[in-house]
């Protein structure tokens, strides 16, 4: 083979690389989602389908139930399980295949992700601003910024589907995708920071660590920059780009397996 051809092929490779990295990390993030998925229901909808709704706060730190207070009980409800159907539209709308087989089915899973992901920004807000639902001001900050991106997102996302912009479309449902996912990807870099430092280094039970204070502000902004160079890797002409991009995407794999073992063995398991 020449140096020629050698040097020609050398991008079609790192663009291969960087797809199969992109897959690699859906497949990752798709297992821990439907673990999310599973929880959610195993957990919240069997206490709320059996009237134990005092059951909620079987697991330490927020009370979700709280006596006296019906409206917040039905709102923190609707909250909690509604975010099994949103998790479950989002990792939907990603599926290309569903997209090319069935547009029908993605057109409307897409508007259920949409109206749920704007009712799961305004109910959060709610939760954590008027009822108190939270853990200190610090989560609080972070909880309010994330909710105004994900009203900010869908309606972008919604509003370029509207035009017929797809590629805009899928850009921003993407970037939706991602600060929806906001209190999964928290959970996940919590438990992987504790997996990988083999303790709750820079971490308490408010929230409000060092390290709690990077991950409860990164669990959206760091997977919205790793999104946003993933974009920009695509779109480069140079090889060493989408490599490096590939090899950072190979990283969040490991740090989201990690985190999503942790999450299963110590955050939800032991609940179940």
């Amino acid at each position: 083979m020449s140096i020629a051809s050698s040097s020609s092929a050398a991008p079609a490779v790192a663009a291969a690389a960087l797809n199969w990295a992109g897959r690699l990390w859906f497949a990752v993030a798709v297992f821990g989602q439907a673990a999310f998925i599973g929880f959610i229901l195993a957990y919240y909808g069997v206490r709320t389908a059996t009237g134990n709704f005092a059951g909620w706060n079987d697991k330490p730190l927020i009370d979700g139930y709280v006596e006296g207070d019906p409206m917040g009980n039905v709102v923190f409800a609707a909250h909690v399980l509604l975010a099994s159907v949103v998790t479950l539209g989002g990792l939907m709308q990603l599926i290309p295949v569903l997209r090319r087989r069935w547009p029908g089915l993605h057109r409307w899973t897409g508007r259920v992700f949409i109206v749920i992901a704007l009712f799961m920004a305004l109910s959060g807000m709610w939760l954590s601003l008027v009822r108190g639902t939270s853990l200190s001001p610090v989560s609080d900050a972070a909880l309010l910024i994330n909710a105004v991106l994900i009203l900010i997102f869908a309606g972008l996302a919604w509003r370029e589907a509207l035009k017929r912009r797809f590629d805009q479309h899928r850009r921003w449902a993407m970037r939706t995708f991602m600060v929806v996912s906001g209190v999964w990807f928290l959970r996940v870099g919590l438990m992987g920071w504790v997996v990988v430092n083999r303790g709750p280094v820079g971490m308490n039970d408010t929230l409000s660590g060092p390290a709690d204070i990077v991950l409860t502000f990164g669990s959206y902004l760091i997977p919205l920059a790793v999104l946003e160079l993933y974009f920009a890797a695509q779109h480069s002409r140079h090889g060493a780009v989408r490599a490096a991009m590939a090899t950072l995407l190979l990283l969040a794999s490991a740090y989201t397996a990690a985190g999503v073992f942790g999450t299963i063995a110590f955050m939800w398991g032991p609940y179940l």
